[in-house]
Parts: C-alpha cells; structure tokens; sequence
C-alpha cells in the first residue's frame, strides 16, 4: 500500500509562484511513475504533469507548459511541482497520484493507484 502527502499549497496572487511536494511511503517509489493532477471549482479532475521513474521523461499539459516544472528525488521519496506565473485559471486542488501498473506514459487518472489527499492553491487576481 502506497500512501502520498501533498503540501506546500495555500493563497498565491496572480504572477506568483508556488512549490508543491508529495512526499510517499509504503512503496518503492523509485519504481513509479509520479503524476500531479488538479481539480478546479465545478471541473473535472485533469492532468497537469508526469514524471518517469528514475526523472528522465516529464509530460505536461499544454495549459502549464513553460510554467511548470516537475521534478523527483528518489532518496527522499518525494516528488515535487514547481508553479510559476500562476493566474486564477489554476486555482485548484492539486493532487500526486502514483501510477504502479505501466512503466510510463498515461495521463489518465484511471491509470494512476493511488492518490494523495489533495492541497489547495487559490489564485487571487
């Protein structure tokens, strides 16, 4: 069983910037393809980025390329999201989700096993 923690959200004004950690236990993380998904207000959960196992391959949604930049360090079991130029179509609650069936490439949240609980990060015009 893989459990996932998500921290570093909270309230951020348009033009800011905001690193968001997952940290995994219970797992070989090192194994895993990592992706951070988000759910905005009335929306369905979409895809923002993925990362490879060993941080070699990264995807990204097309509305946070250039922005947004995943990273992972397999000694300490974390994956990260870096935000920059955030504006209020970001608002969300961002969530890490570990996809332990296939080596790489799914950016479908059918395909991730587990989730983190979720952090919010408003955006205030």
């Amino acid at each position: 069983q893989v459990q996932l923690v998500e921290s570093g959200g909270g309230l951020v004004q348009t033009g800011g910037s905001l690193r968001l950690s997952c940290a995994a236990s219970g797992g070989t993380f090192s194994s895993y393809t990592m992706g951070w998904f988000r759910q905005g207000p009335g929306k369905e959960r979409e895809f923002v980025a993925s990362i490879s196992p060993s941080g070699a391959l990264r995807r990204y949604a097309e509305s946070v390329q250039g922005r947004f930049t995943i990273s992972r360090d397999n000694a300490k079991n974390t994956t990260y999201l870096k935000m920059n130029s955030l504006n209020p179509e970001d608002t969300a609650v961002y969530y890490c989700a570990a996809d332990t069936d296939r080596p790489w490439g799914s950016t479908e949240v059918r395909d991730y096993d587990y989730w983190g609980q979720g952090t919010q990060v408003p955006v205030s015009s």
